[in-house]
């Protein structure tokens, strides 16, 4: 180490030597140089290690390492790249610059690359391809933002498209980069505009620097440095130096560290946050033993489970350098920005071809080796690479060939390599390939496609003995590779997206080249993970299946992008298909097979012997499949009917063609019939894809349309008859074995049924599936017009269900919004739920019920809405197959399948067996599958008859063959006279409207051919004659019937109301008893009306001797938990009310004050800020005490049984008492228990006046007061003061509660305690009493601002559940001091008193402004009751008392609100002479004045102070009116029931007050003028108003969360520049914005986890704490979610206030769509807020979503 110390001792040597080191000097001394490049190095070689890395750690914590840091930066510029900039400028760099900037004429691309989370734009109208995108700056300025457009946040590394024409169909340039005439043309040189001797001195200082910074991110000795870069002296000073890798945990890395090199987890955490962030951190400085120590434990530490950390040991100078060598990357990106022709030139450098010949570039030495650098360096030279190279439109082709020669080997680097992808050079494949001349110049230079496909290849290794890939068990080590090999299909992607629009011959050479290379993958993948039908037993391993999946949705863009390709140029069509024809030919099945031939109704047919259900069948099809999309493309463009010669159709062979595709279909059968029961989870995985939305299009779509390709060439009966034999039904149509069948084994019988289903099904699909643009004459948006209604049909669906349903293109568009509004309507959310379309009734004409992409679950719902629809509409429940398009004329021979004798076979056999109910050999299914097949031919006849001109043109006569009766061996009738035998059949009335329809349509089509017989001339139009016709017999039918039914109905109704009356006269008396007592119940209530509402003719009042009792004198409750009825009695078992108490800083007016240290905290005076509150809430249900108890024994006892087994329960802690409300499961903390309400006034007490009660009062707060001295032993020569008549300080009254009572009290009130103050029970604390008190009154303040927010009248519209909550809160706080120690609530009421009337002796009470009136009102009232038990002579009741109470506090509260009224905005004076009120207010002001020697200002309007003073005393008023009005269970008068004129009056007068206030001051005169003297004279309220601290004005607003920006992408582009506050300047991962204060936080990460009470917590978490006492609402910026937290375990997301145009959130940002604040959802969320919900919230959220897997909340 002694090194070490000489290394860095001279500071103040270097300082001096810093102050005189001149750069211009250095650059002159290098200009006249005759080897450049040795005096730069020797001047790196003398300074770099002497100012950068001479410490410990690089980059530490702590205040000292931000200074070192600047030290370095600033050195490094004066000494280091000062010199650089003079050298290359010739002049002062400052001004050198400036004068480049400009000259220079940039071109007009953005280039602006983004920061993590920034958001981008991509409009999905204009871009050539969903990678091209804006920056908000960019986006803002250009026409896009009026078009539909996709939002997104960007991982990081990508940049601007603005300005480059390739990447935009229309609108390239923003405002800002539009060309004008200083932009120079792209192909102009740029260099040419600077000096010729700064190019020449630029491309020498360029070329060393970047030598020296690759030499040195590429060096690889650890304690030696670069020839001519060795130190002048050499110490022994060395760093242990860790790098990142992505297989260690953070946790894992963190633990090591410790041990390594014993450092405390904070700096630990710091050091692994680096790592991760950097790539490498230093984490040990020292002599070279020091540090090797180090790197053994590291290593020793993690390499057991895997392979160890990467550790080296580096010398000094070597990271010195390294250190210096990025700074310098990082000044070559600054100086090129400043000029297009510095660009130039640096990518000369960059781009030169070394001495070693090929790939020996600087820039080839960077690529290659990428993987070997870390995180830190390859972000930096990425970075420069996309500054320089991808800005310049030359070199960037350059750069792209060399990119595309290295591609093979920069991949393979990447796999191996355990990075991410974005840190990896190949992810500048993006910039590269997507730009399409750069592509298609690649293709045909590089051969670009058959290199990526080749690579691809090569990194699948694992084959079968068939050459088919074969995927080993799906391990973590294998998807990893196996995902980072799928890159380069992600490149290819970039390579295929857009289409070219002219092609040469180059081009289709070297594209039919990669579809060879394609074909052979394809070949690979063809028949791979076969599958067996398990016999017999179960199966025991589940067979890898998801490998092949994965490869197969990554390839089906691709494999649609080629169809696209090859659909743009008839030569390459015609080769592809050639092509994919003769792959396909030489990978044919397997020979050998046993040729069998088959006969059904009269026909033959050769095949072989193969059944599904034995051998061996596969999934994987893509040949076949890619066959399909091409024989489609030909008949769509026709090639084939214009080039037949050209096409090899002459070799194909149908059967062949279609035989694995049918196989695959056959399996999907057999599964759905549940012959593969035992094949397990993978083989129903497998056909789930094959089905979904993600694959079908090339595999479910793609095998429907070969057997329809297969079909179109073959005679139909053959085709059927090979369809029957691969499902194993022939031996069931070929001959009549059904009697034998029928004692066949039952399975077996279900089985066939569904296989005959199946194939009907099949034969539906293959003839009616039409909406391919090329099988049917359709559009392609036709074909997503379908998929909608048929989605529709089955509900209302919002946009993103119905963007789920739909399959993608490569550009992530599904065509939805052109076609959506042409057939639905939308429907706006309300303030939850999302927008939802719902299909227009005129295209329900459209619904086929075989629609071939339904589910069986979804068919069988699209069914039962469709019926219930036509039944509400009042038509029948018919649903015929709808009218399907013409076919292409390379299919047209389809129709022929529905002709033909085997189907009519078929058909014949089914509604045979359907004519015998009794067989159980036929399901309903099945023959509505039957009548749909018939429908679609009598549908296909008509058509062809309405489009024909003659008889002789129609070759579809299919009505003709189903009149002639069946031939033997089955001598069963015609299937239309089976047909008109079943439609009256009972058994059928569910498909009796079908067959009516079918009968009309044929009953039609004969007169449609008669016509034509008798006029060959027919119009359409009177081909609808008939139809007509029959519709209108069929409606007076229909009339008919339902007049009948209504007549046999009313006659059902009189005979049932004869019945009845019947009865009654023979039960009379019972019936007369029953009328009386219904009569007397009902004419009740004008006799006897409740006590409450009679005396409405006396004022209602609240408070004093003149107050209303209590309404109703028993109260009868009911118990949730045993059922039992019980009266609420003092004296009675105790009945509890469920309740959760909470702290809250929802009405905090300073939410800087630190919460109070809870062991000092002194509560008895509540600040008139409010800074925190204890706030209770109630669900409202009510049990004993001893079932609550019981049933909280038993949470406990579960939730212990629970931890042995499992994590804690997260919805409610049960160590803190939480438990759920039995009932509601609401979350709830303790009981209050329910007590009597108060006895009414004694009218034969007398009611004396203040002066009187005052005097009084004070005598007695004097013996109290001396009374308490003196037991503590604090009286020696103070004389006794007088004690009043009958009052007797040792009196001791009886506790007015039975035990079960008063230990519920207890209960309550140290609940409150310890939740409120977070401290541990303790009964005696003389606290205790008061927190209850101030939650009672923080409570009523915060309903009372509730009301006030919502405009809701003051009585009458709160909830039941928090009507319950006041009252029995409000009772119980009367009562709880029954359960504290007296003296204890003696004190408390002696000091509240003294500060409402200070004496000489009150030298602590608190100055009037810092009290707030409401909570000393509530206290001073609940405290005085102890005081007056102990008064015997009872001459005053505890009425008078309260009433003198609120007198005093509210002229306390009208004198606070004079004082802080500062009237800042004068407004108009009121006309006239002043009122009384005015005048008094002026008064009241003046004399505070002068008692304050004009520290207030003078105010001139009286009517502008009243009308303060009025406005600031409502809330006061309006919350003592609650107090008071469940305190003493008076009724409220009618005035406060509603909302509207009349409030002040009544108020006043509920609360016996006059409703001139300052009457108050004046009739009192006498006895206040002293006290508000003594009040102004505190030295607090001087101070307070010469501002010494906020003061609070009246009335207080309520809080608000903070104001969101109506656009959310606002949101993101301020959160994207929010760098994490404790990692030097990093981006933030998790931004989260507190909704509460609009403070930004890091969440979510290690950096900014803190200590709170003992243990680490998140960001978030850690700010409830300062901010909301515990409870927090967040909106997270990247995820687009609202995070509420409670505490330290509990939390929940809820949907965010951000909707997209469909009614919709995006949690998570996945789809993109702009979003825009839903006020109203907004509203909701401060709604909860402001009611103290979002606890309550959180519980239910946690209960409802109990998966194991627990979040962490208090990480976030």
């Amino acid at each position: 180490m002694a090194a070490a110390e000489s290394d860095r001792d001279p500071p103040s040597a270097l300082c001096s030597e810093f102050l005189n080191f001149s750069a211009r000097d250095t650059a002159t001394r290098w200009l006249e140089a005759a080897d450049l490049k040795h005096e730069v190095y020797r001047h790196l070689a003398v300074y770099v290690p002497r100012i950068l890395c001479l410490g410990p750690t690089p980059g530490g914590g702590g205040a000292g390492s931000s200074r070192e840091e600047q030290r370095e930066e600033l050195a490094c510029q004066l000494l280091l790249l000062a010199p650089l900039e003079w050298f290359l400028l010739g002049e002062e760099p400052s001004t050198g610059l400036a004068l480049l900037q400009e000259k220079n004429q940039p071109s007009p691309l953005c280039g602006h690359v983004f920061k993590v989370g920034e958001p981008t734009y991509s409009c999905r109208e204009c871009a050539a391809d969903p990678t091209c995108v804006l920056c908000m700056q960019c986006f803002l300025g250009s026409v896009h933002r009026e078009h539909r457009y996709r939002m997104t946040t960007s991982g990081g590394g990508g940049f601007c498209d603005c300005g480059d024409a390739e990447a935009w169909n229309k609108g390239p340039y923003c405002h800002n980069h539009t060309p004008t005439a200083n932009t120079r043309d792209s192909e102009a040189d740029p260099t040419a505009l600077l000096p010729a001797d700064m190019v020449a001195r630029g491309y020498s200082i360029f070329s060393i620097i970047l030598k020296y910074a690759v030499d040195l991110l590429t060096w690889d000795q650890e304690d030696q440095v670069p020839a001519g870069l060795e130190p002048p002296e050499r110490g022994d000073t060395y760093y242990c130096m860790l790098f990142n890798d992505e297989v260690h945990t953070y946790e894992q890395v963190i633990y090591t560290l410790q041990k390594a090199v014993s450092c405390s987890q904070k700096e630990a955490v710091s050091f692994a946050t680096t790592v991760d962030r950097d790539g490498r951190k230093s984490v040990r400085f020292g002599d070279f033993q020091f540090c090797e120590q180090a790197k053994s434990v590291i290593v020793r530490n993690t390499s057991r489970q895997s392979k160890p950390l990467r550790v080296e040991v580096m010398h000094s100078s070597v990271v010195a350098h390294q250190c210096f060598a990025l700074k310098a990357l990082s000044w070559l990106g600054q100086v090129i920005q400043y000029s297009d022709g510095l660009r130039r030139t640096l990518c000369q450098v960059g781009l030169q071809t070394g001495p070693e010949g090929e790939n020996s570039s600087l820039v080839d030495q960077l690529m290659l080796n990428d993987s070997k650098m870390w995180k830190g360096a390859r972000n930096i030279y990425h970075q420069l690479l996309m500054n320089s190279l991808l800005m310049d439109l030359k070199y960037k082709k350059i750069f792209a060939i060399q990119f595309a020669k290295t591609y093979e080997r920069l991949q393979s680097d990447f796999v191996t390599d355990d990075h991410d992808r974005e840190f990896s050079i190949t992810d500048l494949s993006v910039q590269i390939f997507t730009v399409p001349s750069l592509a298609r110049m690649l293709m045909v230079e590089e051969n670009l496609m058959k290199t990526i496909i080749r690579t691809f290849v090569d990194h699948l290794r694992h084959r079968d003995l068939h050459g088919r890939f074969q995927f080993d068990r799906y391990t973590a080590q294998q998807a990893f590779k196996f995902g980072r090999v799928q890159s380069l299909i992600g490149d290819l992607k970039y390579v295929l997206i857009s289409r070219p629009s002219q092609w040469n011959d180059q081009l289709r050479v070297k594209f039919l080249e990669g579809l060879d290379a394609f074909l052979e993958l394809l070949k690979c993948m063809q028949g791979m993970d076969p599958v067996v039908r398990q016999v017999g037993q179960h199966i025991e391993m589940e067979p890898e299946w998801e490998a092949a999946f994965t490869l197969q949705m990554k390839l089906t863009h691709i494999i649609t992008m080629i169809q696209d390709w090859c659909c743009t140029d008839e030569r390459v069509l015609i080769e592809a298909y050639r092509k994919c024809l003769s792959v396909l030919s030489s990978c044919h099945l397997p020979e050998g097979e046993q040729p069998i031939s088959l006969s059904v109704a009269g026909h033959t047919v050769e095949t072989f012997r193969y059944q599904v259900s034995q051998d061996k069948v596969s999934i994987h099809l893509p040949l076949y499949r890619l066959l399909a999309g091409l024989h489609v493309l030909l008949s769509r463009t026709e090639v084939a009917s214009r080039f037949p010669e050209q096409l090899p159709l002459g070799e194909l062979s149908p059967p062949l063609l279609i035989e694995l595709p049918l196989r695959c279909l056959v399996l999907c059968a057999q599964v759905h019939a549940g012959m593969w029961r035992r094949n397990g989870f993978s083989l129903i995985n497998q056909i789930y894809y094959y089905h979904n939305v993600k694959c079908r299009v090339e595999m479910f779509d793609k095998d429907i349309i070969m057997l329809q390709v297969g079909a179109s060439m073959m005679d139909p009966n053959h085709f059927l008859m090979i369809v029957l034999s691969r499902f194993e039904l022939v031996h069931i149509f070929s001959s009549d074995c059904r009697k034998r069948y029928r004692e066949a084994n039952k399975d077996v019988v279900q089985q066939n049924n569904t296989l005959i289903e199946e194939m009907l099904h099949l034969i539906i699909m293959v003839v009616g599936e039409r909406y391919v643009s090329g099988v049917g004459q359709v559009e392609p948006l036709e074909e997503v017009r379908r998929e909608i209604i048929h989605q529709l049909s089955i509900r209302a669906m919002a946009h993103s269900e119905l963007v789920k349903a739909l399959p993608e293109n490569g550009n992530k568009e599904t065509g939805l919004e052109r076609v959506i509004d042409s057939v639905a309507s939308f429907k706006k959310p309300g303030v939850t739920g999302r927008g939802l379309y719902e299909l227009r009734p005129e295209w329900t004409k459209h619904f086929n019920l075989y629609f071939h992409h339904y589910s069986r679950a979804d068919q069988s719902k699209a069914e039962e809405a469709q019926r219930k629809t036509r039944r509400q509409n009042g038509e029948d429940t018919a649903l015929p197959p709808p009218r399907p398009p013409p076919l292409c004329p390379l299919f047209a021979s389809l129709v022929n399948l529905l002709q033909c004798d085997v189907l009519l076979a078929v058909e014949g056999a089914v509604l045979h067996w359907a004519v015998e109910p009794s067989g159980g050999g036929w399901t309903e299914s099945m023959l509505q599958r039957v009548l749909h097949l018939v429908g679609v031919a009598l549908l296909e006849e008509q058509q062809q008859l309405e489009n024909s001109s003659g008889d002789d043109d129609v070759t579809f006569n299919y009505t003709s063959k189903i009149t002639r009766p069946g031939e033997a061996p089955s001598t069963s009738g015609s299937v239309l006279a089976l047909l008109e035998s079943l439609q009256n059949a009972p058994h059928l009335e569910v498909h009796k409207d079908m067959i009516s329809w079918i009968l009309k349509m044929v009953s039609n089509i004969k007169t449609m051919r008669e016509r034509s017989c008798s006029t060959s001339t027919v119009a359409v139009s009177q081909g609808q004659g008939p139809e007509e016709m029959v519709r209108d017999k069929d409606k007076a039918e229909r009339k008919r019937k339902a007049d009948m039914a209504r007549l046999r109905r009313e006659k059902i109704m009189a005979q049932m109301s004869e019945m009845q009356k019947h009865f009654i006269n023979e039960n009379k008396e019972l019936f007369q008893q029953s009328l009386e007592e219904l009569e007397a119940s009902t004419s009740a209530p004008p006799e006897r009306s409740p006590p409450g509402l009679e005396p409405m003719c006396v004022s209602q009042v609240c408070v004093g001797p003149r107050r209303v009792g209590g309404a109703e004198p028993r109260q009868l409750v009911t118990c949730i938990l045993c059922q039992e009825e019980q009266e609420v009695r003092g004296h009675g078992r105790a009945m509890v009310l469920a309740a959760f108490v909470q702290r809250s800083t929802v009405l905090s007016k300073n939410r800087r004050r630190s919460l109070p240290d809870p062991e000092r905290h002194d509560p008895v005076f509540m600040h008139p800020d409010l800074s925190m509150g204890v706030h209770t809430a109630s669900c409202g249900h009510i049990m004993h005490a001893t079932c609550w108890q019981r049933y909280f024994e038993a949470v406990q006892l579960k939730e212990q049984r629970r931890q042995q087994r499992l994590r804690g329960h997260t919805s409610y802690d049960v160590e803190n008492g939480e438990f759920l409300c039995p009932l509601c499961e609401c979350l709830s903390n303790t009981v209050i228990p329910l007590l009597p309400q108060t006895r009414p006034p004694d009218p034969s007490v007398s009611h004396p006046s203040l002066e009187a009660w005052l005097k009084l009062t004070n005598q007695q707060t004097a013996v109290l007061r001396y009374t308490h001295r003196s037991q503590s032993g604090g009286v020696a020569e103070e004389a006794e003061p007088v004690v009043p008549e009958g009052f007797r300080v040792d009196f001791a009254p009886q506790n007015p509660f039975s035990s079960s009572v008063s230990e519920m009290v207890t209960a309550f009130s140290v609940s409150a305690y310890k939740v409120g103050l977070k401290v541990n029970p303790n009964e005696q604390d003389p606290r205790v009493p008061v927190v209850v008190w101030s939650t009672c009154a923080y409570t009523i303040q915060s309903i009372e601002r509730l009301l006030m927010d919502e405009q809701k009248p003051l009585f009458g519209s709160l909830p039941c559940r928090q009507d319950d909550c006041l009252s029995s809160l409000t009772r119980f706080s009367s009562a709880c001091w029954t359960s504290a120690p007296v003296t204890t609530t003696h004190t408390h009421f002696v000091r509240l008193f003294t500060a409402l009337h200070p004496d000489a002796s009150a030298a602590d009470a608190p100055c009037v402004l810092d009290m707030d009136m409401f909570h000393l009102l509530v206290y001073t009232v609940l405290s005085y009751s102890s005081v007056h038990t102990l008064d015997q002579s009872r001459w005053s009741s505890v009425d008078s008392a309260h009433l003198h109470l609120l007198h005093l506090v509210t002229v306390a509260h009208l004198v606070q609100i004079l004082l802080t009224s500062t009237t800042e905005e004068v407004c108009m004076d009121q006309d006239g002479a002043g009122s009384q009120e005015e005048e008094l207010t002026c008064q009241l002001y003046d004399r505070l004045r002068k008692h304050l020697s004009s520290v207030l200002p003078e105010v001139t309007s009286g009517w502008q102070l009243y009308r303060r003073v009025k406005v600031g005393i409502l809330p006061f008023l309006r919350s003592a009116a609650l107090f008071f009005h469940y305190l003493n269970s008076t009724a409220p008068p009618a005035d406060l029931l509603v909302a509207g004129p009349g409030q002040w009056e009544a108020l006043c007068s509920y609360l016996s007050l006059p409703s001139n206030l300052l009457q108050l001051h004046q009739s009192q005169h006498t006895q206040l003028e002293p006290l508000i003297q003594r009040w102004c004279c505190h030295p607090g309220v001087r101070r307070s108003l010469q501002g010494g601290g906020a003061v609070v004005q009246f009335p207080r607003e309520s809080n608000r969360l903070i104001d969101l920006p109506e656009d959310y992408s606002v949101l993101i582009n301020q959160a994207s520049s929010f760098t994490c506050p404790r990692s030097g300047g990093d981006k933030a991962r998790a931004p989260t914005l507190c909704l509460v204060c609009g403070s930004l936080l890091c969440s979510q990460s290690y950096c900014c986890q803190t200590e709170v009470e003992g243990e680490d917590v998140g960001a978030c978490t850690a700010h409830t704490f300062t901010c909301g006492a515990g409870l927090g609402l967040f909106l997270r910026v990247r995820e687009s979610q609202v995070l509420f937290v409670a505490g330290k375990t509990k939390g929940c997301f809820y949907p965010p206030p951000y909707l997209d145009d469909y009614g919709e959130t995006d949690q998570g940002l996945k789809r993109g769509n702009p979003l825009h604040l839903c006020a109203e959802r907004y509203r909701k969320i401060e709604r909860l807020w402001h009611q103290h919900g979002i606890a309550e919230v959180i519980g239910h959220a946690q209960e409802a979503n109990q998966t194991l897997v627990a979040i962490d909340w208090q990480h976030l």
